[in-house]
Formats: C-alpha cells, sequence, structure tokens
C-alpha cells in the first residue's frame, strides 16, 4: 500500500472537513486547496498550499479556471508502477498527489431555489471538480478520492492504523462512490436543461441516480433484500414509531396520491395498495366515517391518509382501529400525543403538493425500465360526454366524479360504486369486469350497505353488456366509463333499456 504524502482538498460541503483536514495534516500530509475550501482551512489554522502556488498560474475567470493543469491532472492520473509515467513527471517537476477531497458545486439546491436564474444555475456546474474525482477514481489503483464526508471518520482510522496509507479495497469502494456522485450530478444537469428546453418529450437516455436513504428490514416478503432510495423521506417525514417497512412505503404513496385528488376534506383507507374506502366531508371525523363504512373488515392494519391536518375528532375515531400509518399534512394541537401512546404507530406529516411532484412513473422489468407520465384524473384529452337517452342528475354527476376518482386508483380490472361524498363497494383487481362488479356488489351486501341509486365507475371500457347489467342489478342509476369498446353500442342499449345514464370520459385509466 502506497503512503500517502499529498491530498487535494476542493469541497462545497465542508461538513466535517476541520477534523479531516487536521487529522490529515497530523499524519504528515501537505494539503493542497483551493478558493473557499483554502480560507477555510487557514482559518483553522491547518497548513495548506494554494494550487495556484503548485500550477505557477493563477485561478482565472472568477475561479472557472483552477484545477485544470498538467501539474495538478498528471500528479493525479500519473500511474506509480509505470516507469515512463514517473521519468515524466520528474522531468517535469510534478509531485504525485495520492489523495483527492472534493465534492461538487450545489446545482440540485441552487435550482430547486424559487426564482433562480439560469446564469446562477450555469455558474453552479462544476467543471474541475468532476475531473479531479473522475481522474483520482480512473486511478485508484493508484490513487483515493473521497466525495463523501461521512466517509472521513473511517478514512481517517484506516489511514492511522496502516501508517498512512489506504488498501486497495478502500480505495476501490471510494472510486464506486465517486462515479455514482458525478453521474447522478451530470444527470441532474441533464435534466435541468431538458425542462430550460421546454421538451415534453420522454428522455433518450433514462439516468437513474438516486441516493440510498435507508436499508430497510425487508422487501415485500422477508426473504427479500430492500433499500429506500432518493427523497421520498424528504416529503414524508415520520414523527413517531417503528421504521417504515417497503409495503408500508408502498402503501403511504397510494393512499396519499388518492387524497390528493380532492379538494373537500377527504380521508382515505389503504390495504395493499388499494383503497378499501374513501369518504368527503365538512370535516376530517365525517369523511372517516363515510371511509371506514365501507369496509368495515378490511381497514384493521391498513393505512389511513388525509388531505387536511389531523384534528382531534378524526383522530379519536382512527384510534378505535388498528391502523399501522397515519399521513396527514400536518397535526393539530395535541393529536400527536395522543397518537403517540401508541409506539408501534408509524405517523407521517407529508410536505408539499404531491400533484405537482408525481409526474413520472418508472418501473422496472427484467433487462430495463418503463417510464410513463403520471395518470391525474382529469388530464389532457379526458371529457365528460354523455351517450344514453337519460341525462344524469346533478347528485349522479357528483357521484360519478367522485368513483371515478376513485376507480383511477385502484388496481385493474377496478369497479367502483359510489355517492356523491362516499365509495360504497370497491371490486380491485380481477382479471374479469364483470367478477369484480359483482363481488364489489357481494361485499356491500355482506356489510348491509344498499346500492340503489349510486353511480358506478370503471377504469376501462365494458366490452360486454354483461358487467354493466351486473351494476344495475346491483342498484347503480349512473355509469361513468372511458367508452371505446367495439361494443359500446350494445353497452349503451342495455344502459337506455335500464333508464340508467352513461358517461364516457374518453380516457381510461388502467392500474397495473
Amino acid at each position: 500500500m502506497k503512503t500517502i504524502r499529498r491530498a487535494l482538498v476542493s469541497v462545497s460541503d465542508k461538513r466535517g472537513l476541520e477534523e479531516f483536514a487536521s487529522g490529515l495534516h497530523a499524519l504528515g500530509v501537505q494539503i493542497i486547496s483551493t478558493g473557499g475550501t483554502l480560507a477555510a482551512l487557514r482559518s483553522w489554522g491547518i497548513p495548506a498550499v494554494a494550487v495556484s502556488e503548485v500550477t505557477g498560474f493563477p485561478e482565472i475567470l472568477g475561479g472557472r479556471v483552477k484545477t485544470l493543469h498538467p501539474r495538478i491532472h498528471g500528479a493525479i492520473l500519473a500511474v506509480d508502477t509505470k516507469s515512463d509515467h514517473m521519468r515524466e513527471l520528474r522531468e517535469h517537476g510534478i509531485e504525485p498527489v495520492e489523495l483527492v477531497v472534493a465534492n461538487l458545486y450545489p446545482f440540485e439546491q441552487t435550482v430547486a431555489r424559487e426564482g433562480v436564474s439560469r446564469d446562477e444555475a450555469l455558474e453552479q456546474i462544476d467543471i474541475g471538480g468532476p475531473t479531479m474525482i473522475r481522474a483520482a477514481a480512473k486511478n485508484y489503483p493508484h490513487r483515493a478520492v473521497v466525495v463523501n464526508p461521512e466517509r472521513y471518520g473511517r478514512v481517517l482510522e484506516e489511514l492511522r492504523s496502516s501508517g498512512g496509507a489506504l488498501s486497495e479495497a478502500t480505495r476501490l469502494d471510494l472510486a464506486r462512490e465517486a462515479f455514482h456522485h458525478t453521474s447522478g450530478y451530470d444527470s441532474r444537469i441533464a435534466a435541468y436543461l431538458d425542462e430550460a428546453a421546454g421538451t415534453a418529450e420522454l428522455p433518450a437516455r433514462l439516468a437513474i441516480t438516486a441516493t440510498q436513504a435507508r436499508v430497510l428490514r425487508y422487501g415485500e416478503n422477508p426473504h427479500q433484500r430492500a433499500a429506500l432510495y432518493g427523497g421520498f423521506e424528504t416529503l414524508f417525514e415520520k414523527l413517531h414509531g417503528k421504521e417504515l417497512s417497503f409495503n408500508n412505503i408502498t402503501d403511504i404513496a397510494a393512499a396519499s396520491l388518492l387524497a390528493a385528488e380532492f379538494e373537500e376534506p377527504t380521508v382515505v383507507i389503504v390495504k395493499h395498495s388499494n383503497p378499501c374506502g374513501v369518504g368527503s366531508g365538512a370535516t376530517l371525523a365525517e369523511g372517516y366515517r363515510k371511509a371506514f363504512a365501507t369496509d368495515t373488515a378490511s381497514p384493521f392494519g391498513g393505512i389511513v391518509a388525509t388531505n387536511r391536518p389531523l384534528d382531534e375528532d378524526a383522530a379519536r375515531l382512527i384510534n378505535e382501529v388498528f391502523t399501522e400509518v397515519i399521513v396527514a399534512p400536518g397535526y393539530e394541537e395535541g393529536v400527536l400525543p395522543f397518537l403517540q401512546k401508541k409506539k408501534d404507530r408509524r405517523l407521517i406529516h407529508l410536505h408539499g403538493d404531491l400533484r405537482s411532484v408525481h409526474s413520472w412513473d418508472l418501473r422496472s422489468v427484467p433487462g430495463g425500465y418503463l417510464l410513463q407520465d403520471a395518470d391525474p384524473v382529469g388530464g389532457a384529452g379526458e371529457e365528460q360526454r354523455v351517450v344514453t337517452r337519460r341525462q344524469p342528475t346533478e347528485d349522479e354527476r357528483r357521484a360519478m366524479a367522485f368513483a371515478w376518482r376513485v376507480a383511477a386508483h385502484v388496481k385493474s380490472n377496478a369497479i367502483v360504486y359510489a355517492r356523491s361524498d362516499r365509495t360504497m363497494a370497491i371490486g380491485a383487481g380481477q382479471m374479469s369486469r364483470v367478477d369484480a362488479a359483482r363481488i364489489a356488489a357481494r361485499k356491500a351486501g355482506e356489510a348491509g350497505l344498499s346500492l340503489s341509486g349510486t353511480a358506478v365507475g370503471s377504469d376501462a371500457f365494458f366490452p360486454f353488456a354483461d358487467g354493466l347489467l351486473e351494476a344495475v342489478r346491483a342498484g347503480a342509476t349512473a355509469v361513468i366509463q372511458p367508452g371505446g369498446s367495439v361494443r359500446d353500442e350494445e353497452v349503451i342499449r342495455a344502459a337506455d333499456d335500464h333508464e340508467v345514464a352513461m358517461v364516457f370520459t374518453g380516457v381510461r385509466h388502467f392500474r397495473h
């Protein structure tokens, strides 16, 4: 293992730098630095040599050009076991740099600020930093690179225990992290420029770069490994309870995205990513009672999401049933201490508007990925075209709108019976649409709920009249569906024969 004698330190994120640089200095490592990092090191009393002293050339263009020089990159890229490399370094008076400590300008944080200008954004595109990082990572058999302040402690510990050297295994691990760091940085810049260009096209090259947020206990099942990546936890802040599981996270997303579809106070209850009840009202308590009444058995161990800060009345109702997770955009005074009495229940604070965040849907398939637009209800191309002789009443229109919003969030084939402010029965994930209608009606009967006068929402068209007739037998008087079947006329005639009002939307909402 080669002893580290010189280190080039140039970082934007200065967390932990004082302790790390002090440790390097104590080991006899000469530190070379630039700009703000150099000033910080000297303010802490840590000796450091300016890059301009090494290159014999000043920083120019307001700091845009600092380290892009053969005396820097030759020192990093030289292969110590190649005699011609070492000879050239000696000929040009270049001393090797064995360690690069660098991370990049805060591009992502800059463009996230409201009102940031294009010039500000472009100025935060780092050039010298990625070049140094990639050079050191490429040459990892002979150099080391540290981009993550969280690694400082372990790197120092190994340097101290090994007489100032790092093992090849450590250098390989650091190089892997370095390339992930630069590739993620570049992909975020590319995404910003795509947005600046105003292109609505799907990217020609899909770069998936997300930092691991945490390792999960397991995946969907205990034998599967799993981890959470990206910014989920910045949107969904856990305030109380056990760590979130893989299934908790998928259910939280499903429940919260559905709750975001409604403007009035609404409560959504989800089990296995399917809503088992949705209710709206003047208060969340009223909404919860309606949602729970849809299916009083399934909410046990489920997920509850609201689109308003949770108040005490609603919290007390939710507390009567074992609930795995509660998600709300805030908690009124006194509610958290009350709910925290159950130590294992997870309490989540939703930050932000999911409708503005959730613009892409990404899924993995063997050998690749599928990327599509998100599927908001009421998006481009949707219409409300009455295709039957009978026009729906205003109450039926409201009930159809409610059923349609919910059906778009139910696994296909999906049938939702609803009134204007609540779900009455939900048939989810059936291979046959008629079976979805039957199962929902059967569950309503077992719960003692009348479906007379309800509206039915179907996520896709009825391929035959039998599915619609099943809903009519259950008591539905209005239907909303996309239309588009070769047997649409047959389905419309069946609706007319039973004086059912039917609306075509022209857009389906499959959810696989």
